[in-house]
């Protein structure tokens, strides 16, 4: 009856087990009709009856090997086993209901495994990091959609007693028991912008931008309120703050006030903008009471733009020599363009016959008698240029003493100023001479636009 049991599962060992009680009931049976065979025909006293003692001993004794039948098929599967089985084909379907999956369970592997299996719980007591909360808020003055960090979030601190579970040196569940607060976390805020307007032109406050049309600055964000200055276009102004996606506060040279946003753009949304600025911002310095013995700002290119196609310069005399009025400015710290309007009232536009015969531009060194005769003769053009330039600014334009070019100082013979008002004092006899020059001046400023 000895067989191999490693292999049996849990329904054999219910089987097994069934089948003792079954048969355990059926030798039960036949001793009762053992007995009732062969009674007697009289009355017997049970009590002190011979055979009822051993009778129930017998009956311990078989209950008492089915046990331990069972108790080694479950301690000892290897060395025993049960060839018979005695249960019905119902039952051993009802125990097979039982099982979870078709596969074979080894009972003394499952025993051995639990009875190994090391459960600890520990209190703890520490202190223990609690994470902070991030807040948004809407902001208007924020190009849409950005986010900035208006405050960083920090870590607070709770101190925790707890119960701690751990199966087999692995951690499996915690209960918390107390929680003390020890730190408060600060919560992380985050703004985000709202304003379409700063958006669209990629600015922030504090930024540079233009206006795209001449426009007023206003004392208050309406449109009925007073004027502070006027701004011409493409100037640039500084974004201070937006109060609506309509208004918003700018500073202009050293004044604030508010403009429509409708008026301004960006150099990321026009990218030449800043061209354009940079010649307005000259522009808006051309007065008649201008400083002369300062450079004009311009670069070659702007004179080439301004001199080149002038209707009145028929013989092309001045589109050929913008570069000498250019080197003249950038060499002795003069305007050029005030040279180039004296150069183009004296002449006529280079029509003249000083102008033509003695390539003098100037009437330089010339008198009211004898205009032609005590008039210079130059090489040619740029000569004429370079040499009134040097005059105008020892002599006209600088006080006593201030230096200038060569390792020279200013002689200021003629100085009354570095204006076109004072140089007419002493160069000219005409009283009207500056405010003639000054038109060519504006004429050839205005050829930037």
């Amino acid at each position: 009856m000895l067989d191999n049991h490693d292999n049996r599962n849990l329904s054999d060992v219910f089987r097994e087990l069934q089948e003792i009680q079954q048969s355990q009931a059926v030798n039960a049976k036949r001793k009762t009709k053992a007995r009732k065979s062969f009674a007697f025909p009289f009355h017997v006293n049970h009590t002190n009856h011979p055979y009822k003692n051993s009778d129930l001993k017998l009956s311990h004794i078989i209950i008492g090997c089915g046990i331990l039948i069972v108790g080694l098929a479950v301690f000892f599967p290897k060395n025993t086993s049960f060839t018979q089985s005695y249960a019905k084909e119902e039952n051993m379907s009802e125990i097979s209901e039982y099982e979870l999956n078709r596969h074979r369970l080894n009972i003394q592997s499952i025993i051995s495994e639990n009875a190994d299996m090391d459960r600890v719980k520990e209190q703890v007591t520490e202190e223990r990091e609690v994470e902070f909360i991030t807040e948004y808020n809407n902001t208007p003055t924020l190009p849409k959609s950005e986010e900035v960090i208006k405050q960083e979030g920090v870590l607070g601190k709770d101190n925790i007693t707890a119960v701690k579970t751990y199966e087999n040196g692995n951690f499996v569940e915690e209960i918390i028991l107390k929680r003390e607060k020890l730190v408060e976390p600060i919560p992380k805020i985050i703004d985000i912008g709202t304003s379409e307007f700063l958006a669209k032109h990629k600015v922030h406050l504090g930024d540079v931008m233009y206006l795209v049309n001449n426009g007023n600055l206003k004392k208050e964000a309406e449109d009925s309120s007073e004027d502070v200055a006027e701004i011409k276009k493409s100037l640039d102004v500084k974004l201070l703050d937006l109060t609506s996606e309509e208004w918003c506060k700018v500073s202009f040279d050293g004044m604030e006030g508010y403009i429509k946003t409708s008026n301004l753009t960006s150099s990321y949304t026009t990218p030449n903008i800043i061209e354009k600025n940079r010649v307005q911002r000259i522009l808006i310095k051309v007065n008649i009471d201008l400083e002369l013995n300062r450079t004009s700002g311009l670069t070659l290119n702007d004179y080439k733009k301004i001199f080149t196609g002038i209707p009145n310069d028929t013989n092309k005399i001045f589109q050929d020599n913008y570069t000498a009025f250019y080197n003249a400015e950038k060499k002795y710290n003069i305007n050029g363009i005030f040279l180039a309007s004296i150069a183009i009232h004296e002449s006529g536009w280079g029509t003249s016959q000083i102008a033509s015969e003695k390539k003098n531009l100037f009437g330089y060194g010339s008198y009211d008698a004898t205009p032609y005769e005590s008039s210079f003769d130059f090489a040619d053009y740029s000569e004429g240029i370079e040499t009134v330039a040097k005059s105008l600014v020892k002599y006209y334009l600088n006080p006593s003493g201030t230096k200038i070019y060569d390792g020279e100082t200013a002689a200021a013979w003629y100085y009354n100023g570095p204006t076109l008002k004072g140089v007419n004092t002493r160069y000219a006899s005409d009283k009207e001479w500056h405010a003639k020059v000054f038109k060519y001046m504006e004429m050839l400023y205005n050829r930037l636009q």
